[in-house]
C-alpha cells in the first residue's frame, strides 16, 4: 500500500513538472502612442501641402500604432511586431529609421530566470544585437482591480528612467523655444546636438495591469517582475493593451534569443543612435536646411 502511495506521488510530480515545462502561451498586444506633439510641428506650416501632410499623418500612424505578438513560457518570452505587407515602396529611408525608434522592428527576447534580455535592432542599415540585464522596476502594488479580456487584473505602478534611443516620449520643442536655443548656442559658439531640438523627461511613471490567473513573470516589451502576466501598460505617451490570449496551443513556438548583429550593451546602442542623429543634423545644417530633417521614401 505504501509502495502504491509513493508510486502515485512520483507520477503526480512527473506529470506536474512536464506540464510546467510544456506550458506556453501567446498574447497579442495593440500599442498606440500619442502623436499630438508631433502633429503640431506640421500644422500651419505653409511649406507642407495638404497632400504631403496627409501622407505624413498616414505614415506616422503606421509608426505609432502597432500590433505585437508575445510568445511566452515559464522562464522566457519573445516579443515581436506582427508582420504586415507594406504598400509598394513600404517604409524606407527616414521613416523606416524612425519606426525602429518608435519601438518597432526586431525580436525582443526576455529571460526572467537569468534576468537578461536580447533584442536585434536595425539602425541606418546596420544590425545590432543589444544584450543587457533586464531593468528592475520597484513595483508598487495598488488596491485597484479591473477586468481585461475576461481576466481579473490588479494595478501596479513604478518609476523608470527613459531610454535615450526610444523616441516615443520625446516632445519636439516649440519653434520659438528651438530658435532661442539655437541663438544661445551660436552666441556661445558651441555645437548644437540632436537632443537640443527636443524635450525628454528623465523618468516616467508606469502603470501596469497584471493578472495572477496567468502566473508567469512576463509582459510586453521590457516589462516583467509582477506575479502574473501584464495585460496593459501605460508608458508615458504609449498605451500597450492585450487584445487576445491563447494558452497551451498545439502549435508550439520556439522561444530563443536572436543572434544576428553586432553585440553591444544598451548604453552603447543609445550612444550610437544619438551620435548618428547628431551627424545627420550637422549634414542638414551644412546644406542650409536648418534643423533636423528626415528624408521620406528612398
Amino acid at each position: 500500500m505504501r509502495n502504491l502511495f509513493y508510486t502515485s506521488l512520483f507520477l503526480l510530480v512527473c506529470i506536474t513538472t512536464n506540464a510546467q515545462k510544456d506550458f506556453q502561451g501567446m498574447a497579442v498586444y495593440e500599442s498606440k502612442t500619442s502623436t499630438s506633439d508631433f502633429k503640431t510641428r506640421f500644422e500651419g506650416n505653409k511649406e507642407i501641402s495638404p497632400e504631403m501632410q496627409k501622407m505624413i499623418e498616414e505614415r506616422m500612424k503606421k509608426m505609432f500604432e502597432k500590433t505585437f505578438i508575445l510568445n511566452f513560457d515559464k522562464s522566457a518570452s519573445i516579443y515581436k511586431e506582427e508582420e504586415k505587407l507594406d504598400a509598394p515602396g513600404g517604409q524606407q529611408g527616414g521613416f523606416r529609421m524612425m519606426s525602429s525608434m518608435m519601438g518597432g522592428g526586431g525580436t525582443y527576447y526576455k529571460n526572467v530566470k537569468d534576468k537578461t534580455y536580447t533584442v536585434d535592432k536595425e539602425f541606418m542599415g546596420k544590425e545590432f544585437l543589444v544584450k543587457d540585464s533586464l531593468p528592475k522596476l520597484n513595483w508598487k502594488m495598488e488596491s485597484e482591480t479591473r477586468m481585461i479580456g475576461g481576466y481579473n487584473c490588479f494595478k501596479a505602478t513604478a518609476v523608470r528612467p527613459v531610454s535615450k534611443s526610444d523616441f516615443r516620449n520625446f516632445r519636439p520643442k516649440k519653434q520659438e523655444e528651438a530658435k532661442e536655443g539655437e541663438a544661445k548656442k551660436e552666441d556661445k559658439e558651441k555645437k548644437t546636438n540632436f537632443m537640443d531640438d527636443f524635450d525628454m523627461p528623465k523618468e516616467i511613471v508606469i502603470t501596469a495591469w497584471y493578472t495572477p490567473e496567468i502566473p508567469v513573470n512576463q509582459g510586453p516589451e521590457s516589462y516583467w517582475g509582477l506575479p502574473g502576466l501584464i495585460l496593459e501598460v501605460n508608458d508615458g505617451k504609449t498605451v500597450i493593451l492585450c487584445s487576445k490570449i491563447v494558452l497551451n496551443s498545439k502549435d508550439k513556438v520556439e522561444i530563443k534569443a536572436p543572434t544576428n548583429g553586432k553585440v553591444v550593451s544598451q548604453k552603447e546602442y543609445d550612444e550610437t543612435v544619438l551620435k548618428k542623429m547628431d551627424e545627420l543634423k550637422d549634414m542638414n545644417q551644412g546644406q542650409g536646411r536648418g534643423g533636423m530633417q528626415i528624408r521620406m521614401g528612398n
